[in-house]
Parts: C-alpha cells; sequence; structure tokens
C-alpha cells in the first residue's frame, strides 16, 4: 500500500529592509464597489436631476413675480435686474382698472370646476369597468378611443365642434365650452383612473365579498376610498387644463362679459403688438395663483398612499 506524501512548500522569508509588497486582494483597484455605493450615486445623480429640473420650471414663474412688482422704469431698463429695486403695485391697481380680471377670473372658476366634476363623475365607473374587464373589446375600444383623441390636434375639431354646437344653440355660452372641455379632457382622464383601478388588489373585493358586502357596498367602501388620490389627481388634471385653454374659448366665446382669463390677457397686447408688459405680468400672475393654490390644498391627497386604510380591523 503506497503512502501519499505531501510536501508543503515553504514561504519565502522577507529579507531584512525589504518592504514587503501588498497581495493583489488588498489593492484599492481591486476592492469591488458595493451596490450600497452604486445606489447612492444613483440617487445623487437623480437629485441633481430633479434640482435642475425645479430650477428649470421654477425661473419663468419668479421672473413673472418680479416683473408683476417693477416700475415702469424698470421694465424699460436694458439690464433689467432680477429682483425690483423699488417695489410697486401700480402695475395690479392698472390691469384691474383697464380689464374686468374678477369677471373673467369667475367664469374660468365655473367653467374649470364644471368640467373636472363632470369629468370624474364620468371616468370613474369608466376606468373601474375596463380595469376589471381590460381584455373585453369595449376595455380595446376605449382604448383606441383614447389613443386616436389625443392625436387630433385642436384646429382639425374645431369647425365641426363649432357646427354641432351653433346646432343645438350653445355658441356663447359657458354650458357649451364646459362640455367641450369635458369631452377633451375625458380620455386621458379615463386613461389615469384606469391606471389607479388596475392597482387596488382583487383580493380586497373579494375580502368584502366574502364578509357579505354586496357589490355596490364593495364598490363605495373598500373600491373608493382607494381611487381617491386618483381621483384627486384626475380632477386636478381637468380643472388645469380648462383654466389654461385658450383656443375653444377664443373661438366658442363671442360676448365680453363670457369671456375667460386666458382671453383677458390678451387684450394687455395693442394693436400693434407692443404688450403692457406691467398690467401683463400682474395679471397673469393673479391667472396663475389658483392652479398653485389649489394644487398646494390636495397635494396631499394625491401623494398619499393609494392603499392606506385597506388593512382590514
Amino acid at each position: 500500500m503506497r503512502s501519499r506524501i505531501t510536501v508543503r512548500r515553504s514561504r519565502p522569508r522577507p529579507r531584512p529592509g525589504a518592504v514587503p509588497r501588498p497581495s493583489p486582494s488588498t489593492t484599492p483597484a481591486a476592492v469591488p464597489r458595493g451596490p450600497a455605493a452604486r445606489r447612492r450615486a444613483a440617487r445623487t445623480g437623480q437629485y441633481l436631476a430633479l434640482l435642475g429640473y425645479l430650477v428649470f420650471l421654477a425661473f419663468p414663474l419668479l421672473w413673472l413675480v418680479s416683473t408683476a412688482f417693477k416700475p415702469p422704469r424698470e421694465l424699460a431698463s436694458l439690464h433689467p435686474g432680477w429682483l425690483p429695486d423699488h417695489p410697486t403695485l401700480d402695475n395690479f391697481r392698472q390691469a384691474f382698472d383697464e380689464q374686468p380680471l374678477l369677471r373673467s377670473a369667475g367664469n374660468s372658476l365655473i367653467a374649470s370646476l364644471a368640467a373636472a366634476v363632470i369629468t370624474v363623475v364620468i371616468a370613474t365607473p369608466m376606468a373601474y369597468v375596463m380595469a376589471r374587464h381590460h381584455r373585453s373589446s369595449l376595455s380595446r375600444a376605449a382604448t383606441g378611443w383614447i389613443v386616436v383623441s389625443q392625436a387630433f390636434p385642436f384646429v382639425l375639431v374645431i369647425i365641426p365642434l363649432f357646427l354641432v354646437l351653433k346646432e343645438v344653440r350653445l355658441i356663447d355660452s359657458l354650458g357649451g365650452l364646459i362640455m367641450v372641455y369635458v369631452v377633451w379632457s375625458l380620455p386621458f382622464a379615463l386613461w389615469m383612473l384606469a391606471g389607479y383601478a388596475r392597482a387596488v388588489p382583487r383580493e380586497l373585493e373579494e375580502a368584502a365579498a366574502v364578509d357579505g358586502a354586496g357589490r355596490l357596498r364593495v364598490l363605495i367602501s373598500v373600491t373608493m376610498p382607494l381611487l381617491t388620490p386618483g381621483i384627486v389627481a384626475t380632477a386636478l388634471f381637468a380643472f388645469i387644463t380648462a383654466w389654461n385653454e385658450f383656443f375653444f374659448a377664443l373661438v366658442l366665446l363671442k360676448s365680453p362679459r363670457k369671456q375667460t382669463m386666458p382671453i383677458i390677457l390678451t387684450h394687455f397686447i395693442g394693436t400693434e403688438g407692443v404688450a403692457d408688459l406691467g398690467p401683463l405680468a400682474a395679471a397673469s400672475l393673479l391667472a396663475t395663483l389658483p392652479s398653485l393654490v389649489l394644487f398646494a390644498l390636495i397635494q396631499r391627497r394625491i401623494t398619499s398612499g393609494t392603499l392606506a386604510g385597506a388593512v382590514k380591523h
């Protein structure tokens, strides 16, 4: 029987005074970069991109605020400053004296709120049906309608729309304008709410049904509270779309007493194309405030968790 002889190689002893060489595994270049470091680098890049985007969005608003409080001498300067040297409220007084801002703001508020409420009321049940029966022919037809409707520009539909509203005597009326806003906002609102409805787990509805709740009870007590963030976001989208809309209001509204805020803003530009910059900036700032205030009031409802309160007690 042969015996195996194991020969151990002894490591060479370092010479006296020699500098030990680092092993390849301990060199800094060979140390792998961990996933935590990569996540921190990616997050830092995201924050920098978000900061740049916020600066890009905030600059026009800050410049608008600065222009609204500048006197005419600073507005005519070749090198305008970032902030007004002598802030004044004369631009706001002149804007209210020249144009009926309050009346136009009231018309815009009525049209926007009505369009937002009607859009949400119509889109919510339709979105739920699309989310729960997304493979049916009705859901596919609705999806196709959404895609096609977003591809049409305003110019292609304004003439047929004008003729239809003229036949039903809704030209130069806020009711006709509200109908147009609802029809135009409904496809995108339906697409938004359908995405929120698909995020609601079926298991929650099935659990409520097992406990003895009827179909209507499940929709009201379980599904609708979970759709609240989506409903709020959709209503905000419909409101801002109607508030800022210009083209339909310009074509369909002829009476000065029924004109909306975006139409009134064009009156600060003269016949030769010269804008009264100070009052125009003041009126534009007033027209921007409702959207900002509304978003600030309901942003918590938008950012709240979709499944908040879904835990069964």
